[in-house]
């Protein structure tokens, strides 16, 4: 037999054995709940390969003599499925510049404190006030406690915390949780953070914005080892909304050996946040449920824009153990005492996601879970599942993507998918794997939308524009971070006022 046609008699033996014992693996659950089999054929089709891998392999646990002879052949198609990165990815423009140490807010600092030491920088905190600037020197600053703010700033005079030289200035923290801000107008920005815990179950954020810190600011920071980075939630009352994360380099330089949540962004309950042109890579989940989002906004608040953001699950294997999702509005869902509303009746109302490049997921790349009147618009998705929206009351517009794998509608979600292009990106750019996204074949072009007016890089779209998250070529060059664009995809529903 010739060695393709044996090669392509292997792939489709190896496949048939995944559906069986997924047919095998649903059947159990099935009987075992008395369910109706009827719908069983439709469930099956609506999953991807990878999920069908994933459930066959779960069914093999704690089988050892089943376990032994199909989990290589298992291992084997999956590593067909899903490919693995070719290695070195670029950055493509997006995260942490760190030779860029000039601050945003240059030229209008009038009150500055210089802080050289751990103690001195909690104090600078505690101590600080309206239009204040904390200047970090060089060095490393080891903090074994939390670092709180201390007093408000205003929309005029807002209190900065930077440095000059982040190359050579590293926040370590051996605390839960780094930097508790709970006041307003604090902006953070030209830190590189890192969490050095002696278990991943510590370290769990470098940021923890919450209560009544709207318009938080952080920007241009390298921040890695945590399992959310950055977590923002209400207290009591008080939503901590209108905040910006922009340009940084949120990582982890390995898998997170835990059983809490892992999710470099995790946003609860909060309105208005805009995450724009960073770079958010490597969350994998090693311990418990195994389950990890780059990005998430869930908790009933709304008008929350993800965009123009690098998202690379895994840089390595990507059929690592567990499920990565790339970005999401409504992540696994919120209890109700977290929601904005106290009911979550939509985890999120009025968000888009535009102009992303999501890369190496197991999972979809992109998801709306619940969340109503959410814009998905010129994402470009490479080696993910895809697109799903589910479980009402999510509805999504689906426009102008250019992605690998589906878009799937399930549980009574509702989308309107127009302009897409679901493609073998390997036939239409240079190198996907790898993040060369160099056209080879042009694509047609399609009508652009009001609310996305720019690309990836920045510049604008025009009239007409190609599918996908780039007008033009990589690199993006010298195209200025655009300012945030309007909040809200439509009319976003007004939370209902708490009882």
């Amino acid at each position: 037999m010739r060695r393709p046609a044996r090669r392509l008699l292997l792939i489709v033996a190896g496949l048939l054995l995944v559906a069986l014992l997924a047919v095998a693996w649903t059947l159990g659950r099935a009987v075992s709940r008395d369910r109706d089999l009827s719908s069983l054929p439709a469930e099956l089709a609506s999953r991807t390969p990878g999920e069908l891998i994933r459930r066959a392999q779960l069914r093999l646990q704690g089988h050892p003599l089943p376990e032994k002879l199909l989990l290589p052949a298992l291992r084997w198609a999956q590593l067909r499925v899903e490919r693995v990165p070719a290695g070195g990815l670029p950055t493509l423009g997006k995260g942490w510049q760190p030779r860029n140490g000039s601050s945003l807010l240059a030229g209008m600092e009038t009150d500055t404190v210089a802080v050289a030491t751990a103690d001195q920088l909690a104090r600078a905190l505690a101590g600080a006030r309206a239009g204040q600037t904390i200047l970090l020197g060089p060095g490393r600053y080891r903090v074994n406690a939390n670092l709180r703010t201390g007093a408000a700033g205003t929309r005029a005079r807002p209190i900065t915390v930077r440095s000059d030289t982040p190359e050579q200035t590293v926040v370590e923290f051996t605390a839960i949780e780094g930097f508790i801000v709970d006041q307003p107008y604090w902006t953070f920005e030209n830190l590189h953070i890192r969490g050095v815990c002696e278990g991943d179950g510590y370290c769990e954020h470098a940021f923890h914005v919450v209560g009544n810190a709207h318009h938080t600011r952080i920007r241009n920071n390298l921040i890695e080892d945590f399992n959310a980075h950055l977590k923002v939630n209400g207290l009591g009352d008080s939503f901590p909304d209108d905040g910006l994360v922009e340009r940084n380099t949120i990582t982890n330089t390995r898998a997170r050996e835990t059983h809490v949540p892992v999710t470099p962004i995790d946003l609860v309950a909060a309105s208005r946040w805009v995450v724009a042109d960073n770079l958010i890579s490597n969350f994998v989940k090693a311990d418990g449920d195994r389950i990890s989002y780059g990005v998430f906004m869930k908790g009933a608040g709304d008008g929350g824009r993800i965009e123009r953001n690098l998202v690379v699950c895994t840089p390595g294997d990507v059929s690592v153990p567990g499920q990565r999702v790339g970005i999401s509005f409504g992540g696994g869902g919120t209890g109700k005492p977290y929601c904005r509303d106290l009911a979550c009746e939509a985890e999120h109302t009025g968000g888009v996601v535009a102009n992303n490049i999501v890369a190496h997921c197991n999972d979809f790349g992109i998801d709306v879970n619940r969340a109503a009147r959410t814009l998905v618009a010129h994402n470009t998705l490479v080696n993910t599942a895809g697109i799903d929206v589910r479980n009402a009351p999510a509805s999504a517009r689906i426009h102008g993507n250019l992605l690998e794998g589906r878009i799937r509608q399930r549980n009574h979600g509702e989308l309107r998918a127009e302009n897409n292009d679901a493609v073998a990106l390997r036939d239409y750019t240079a190198a996907p794997d790898a993040l060369d996204l160099t056209p080879t074949k042009p694509l047609d072009t399609i009508p652009s939308v009001a609310l996305v007016p720019l690309d990836f890089c920045g510049r604008s779209r025009g009239d007409a524009t190609p599918t996908g998250a780039l007008a033009g070529t990589l690199p993006c060059g010298n195209a200025a971070a655009p300012p945030p664009a309007p909040a809200t995809a439509s009319a976003p529903a007004t939370p209902a006022p708490r009882p």
